[in-house]
């Protein structure tokens, strides 16, 4: 996240007040990552509530999905990771998002996509909800192959280890934020998967965990629904803002220094542009 410090000066009557003006000059974004069988208007209730943070948001459609449904039966998981990055990028490179400021929502198969994302795309903050977990094996098999798999259930409920598995390991390596939100009584993402996700992230800067009591995966109870809301937008809001303080303090703290430094400029200092230590 960027801001800009600038010294101006402020007319009156026939004076001039000496005045500092202090303005974002790069926004967050968040990039949201629907799960298998869902579509990006899943994540726009949620996405509206961001933007209402003062963050830029991007909803897309995964390959399989909505208009390219057709590929539904050969699309595989380095294709899907392949379209991440690319809405990733997207986002990005926009003019007034700041890339060191983007978070990721993931759910389920989208929440397993988006751990894979931190190895290949600086993230600030990763918001999981119900993520799932598939193994290593058939990399390049169609994606709807692994859901078929006899022993996919007994894989979810066993402990896995983060050098196991390519996403377990992706986050491993994540040293962002981290919000995990778990279905009570999910039977398609068990509470192991989430225990494994969580001693996976052990060089994160934070690791916030919340359960649904009661919701299943699909969060079919509209209350469960607007808890989840909550839950996202809450933690956001923290992100956020807590980012927001940390660079106007920092840019009011070297102006600060600047003017100590240098007796001349007391009066009205140049403009200080920061960018903020990713």
């Amino acid at each position: 996240m960027e801001a800009k410090l600038s010294s101006l000066q402020i007319p009156v009557d026939d004076a001039e007040l000496g005045a500092t003006l202090l303005t974002p000059t790069g926004m967050p974004g968040v990039l949201f990552v629907h799960g298998w069988g869902g579509k990006q208007q899943h994540n726009l209730v949620r996405a509206r509530e961001a933007v209402g943070l003062g963050c830029i948001c991007l909803t897309f459609d995964l390959r399989g999905h909505e208009g390219l449904v057709s590929m539904r039966e050969t699309v595989t998981r380095p294709q899907n990771l392949a379209d991440v990055i690319a809405a990733y990028d997207h986002l990005a490179t926009l003019p007034y998002v700041d890339p060191g400021a983007i978070a990721v929502v993931g759910l389920s198969y989208g929440g397993y996509l988006s751990a894979l994302l931190t190895a290949q795309r600086p993230v600030a903050w990763l918001a999981l909800r119900s993520p799932a977990l598939y193994r290593d094996a058939h990399w390049d098999a169609p994606k709807v192959a692994l859901n078929r798999e006899p022993g996919l259930m007994d894989y979810r409920r066993s402990v896995i280890e983060a050098q196991d598995n390519r996403a377990l390991a992706a986050c491993a390596l994540f040293e962002g934020d981290v919000l995990l939100v778990e279905a009570e009584c999910d039977q398609i993402v068990p509470h192991q998967v989430m225990r494994n996700y969580a001693n996976a992230f052990a060089r994160a800067r934070s690791v916030t965990s919340r359960l649904i009591a009661g919701a299943d995966h699909a969060l079919t109870d509209k209350a469960h629904q607007q808890a989840y809301t909550r839950y996202l937008i809450d933690w956001l809001t923290e992100m956020v803002v807590g980012r927001r303080v940390a660079v106007a303090s920092e840019l009011v703290a070297r102006r600060k220094q600047y003017v100590h430094s240098s007796p001349e400029h007391k009066e009205a200092g140049p403009p200080v542009d920061l960018r903020a230590s990713r």
